[in-house]
């Protein structure tokens, strides 16, 4: 089925106000919100689950490490290339960490290999993890209320990587030089 990707002329009424707040924030309005506005609710819920990932105790690198292995598991080809992008130009991760991520390899970092570890098992056992692994996870530095926060960056990502994978949401230009492939399901 083919998704509308609204901008900031067509979009549902309730949506407009958030596609402009998200175009002023962007300088352009992203495919995915293009097509979240199809369900104002959606939309508005992101937004807001996203700006409340930004106040969990992470470090901007942390949550965009975390957000990143949630997309590299689901295999979302469209955030995987955006968060790609974020931790690459805009938040200076070494460029070996981020391509470990994004290859399913170990990463060279000690807190940030336990991290994205955790959150690697936490999307591949659907949150049934051991004590052994939130051990391993706390035992790098983190906190039970980290545990918790990986939970909350799980289910924005789930929001979006499945409407990506619904939609099929083609990639921003602004985004193309991060593009991931994946295998069809």
């Amino acid at each position: 089925m083919n998704f509308t990707i609204y901008n900031t002329d067509n979009a549902p009424e309730k949506s407009k106000p958030l596609l402009n707040a998200a175009k002023e924030s962007f300088g352009f309005v992203p495919n995915l919100l293009g097509e979240f506005a199809e369900a104002p609710a959606v939309l508005e819920g992101y937004l807001k689950l996203n700006e409340i990932v930004g106040k969990t105790s992470f470090t901007a690198q942390e949550q965009q490490l975390a957000i990143l292995t949630v997309s590299i598991e689901n295999e979302c080809h469209y955030c995987s290339a955006i968060h790609s992008t974020i931790l690459k130009n805009q938040l200076n991760v070494d460029e070996q960490i981020v391509n470990a991520v994004r290859n399913g390899e170990p990463v060279q970092h000690e807190k940030y290999s336990a991290l994205v570890n955790y959150v690697r098992s936490v999307v591949r056992k659907r949150g049934f993890v051991d004590d052994s692994e939130i051990k391993s996870f706390t035992d790098a530095g983190y906190t039970k209320q980290n545990v918790l926060e990986v939970n909350l960056i799980t289910a924005l990502k789930t929001i979006s990587n499945y409407t990506n994978h619904i939609a099929d949401t083609p990639l921003d230009e602004a985004f193309e030089a991060e593009k991931v492939e994946f295998a069809t399901v």
